[in-house]
């Protein structure tokens, strides 16, 4: 039986990748999920894929980062579909340096995307928890609602040449915590979770330099193979994870079996702790 029918979920940078699968994830246990991604025909497909798989979605094109996409993403799951549930803040890329080298703008960037638009779609949506709750309150309902947050192994024990996104991803790590605090009362599970090393395009082994666009940033990803292999070999379940294990561990809070579960930052990484 899906565990998730009735549930609205949002999911940010839901493109491609992990939020890719995050989102088919929890549609195919029966929410309805408003999707992500800078990329219009990457958003569209999902929607496509999920009504394929039998379930409802509406994207939600943009930056995160945009002062109101918090409003604008919150807004269409309520207007759309009517209620909020789920939120599942994914979106996120990684723009490497050592700190002498990092300008303001990399800082910024790292900041921005990993940090204040979680902030702003948390606040956007507050009102509705808040609602929500009690809504189900005076109908005698115990319902819990879910926050997922995305964090980084290099946010926990940080990680030479990622001084930003580091910095970043333990912010996340407070940002769930404290809002764990301040939304129990609401009986939200809001947790983390803390990605070692997943088969990404961020992280895809590289022989020639390869660059991401973003935002007209030209962004070098990927890794060496050599340097795929010294990890791999870091890892105690011998390989790097794929998206859809990355996936399955941040639905795991979003399952009625998490309902006492929160303030938690699990790191997902096959063992692997830098």
């Amino acid at each position: 039986m899906s565990k998730l029918v009735g549930k609205v979920a949002l999911v940010s940078g839901s493109g491609r990748g992990i939020g890719r699968e995050i989102a088919l994830k929890l549609a195919s246990e029966g929410a309805r999920v408003v999707v992500n991604d800078l990329d219009a025909d990457l958003a569209n497909q999902l929607v496509e894929d999920i009504k394929a798989i039998g379930s409802e979605a509406v994207a939600c094109i943009g930056s995160v980062t945009e002062p109101d996409f918090g409003e604008r993403f919150v807004s269409m799951a309520v207007d759309t579909f009517g209620g909020l549930d789920i939120i599942i803040n994914n979106a996120g890329y990684t723009w490497d340096n050592v700190v002498q080298k990092m300008d303001d703008e990399q800082w910024y960037a790292m900041i921005d995307v990993h940090m204040t638009a979680p902030y702003r779609i948390l606040k956007a949506a507050q009102p509705y928890i808040k609602k929500f709750h009690l809504q189900n309150k005076a109908a005698g309902n115990e319902v819990f609602r879910k926050v997922v947050n995305i964090s980084s192994v290099s946010g926990l024990n940080g990680n030479p040449g990622q001084l930003a996104y580091s910095a970043a991803k333990a912010g996340v790590v407070g940002m769930t915590k404290t809002l764990c605090k301040e939304w129990g009362r609401y009986n939200v599970n809001v947790n983390a979770v803390a990605f070692g090393f997943i088969q990404t395009r961020l992280t895809a082994a590289v022989s020639d330099e390869k660059t991401i666009n973003v935002q007209g940033h030209d962004i070098k990803v990927g890794v060496s193979d050599q340097v795929l292999q010294m990890v791999e070999t870091m890892i105690p379940l011998g390989r790097a994870g794929t998206p859809k294990e990355a996936a399955d561990a941040v639905y795991l809070f979003c399952l009625p079996e998490s309902n006492y579960i929160s303030g938690q930052t699990v790191v997902v990484g096959g063992g692997f702790d830098l």
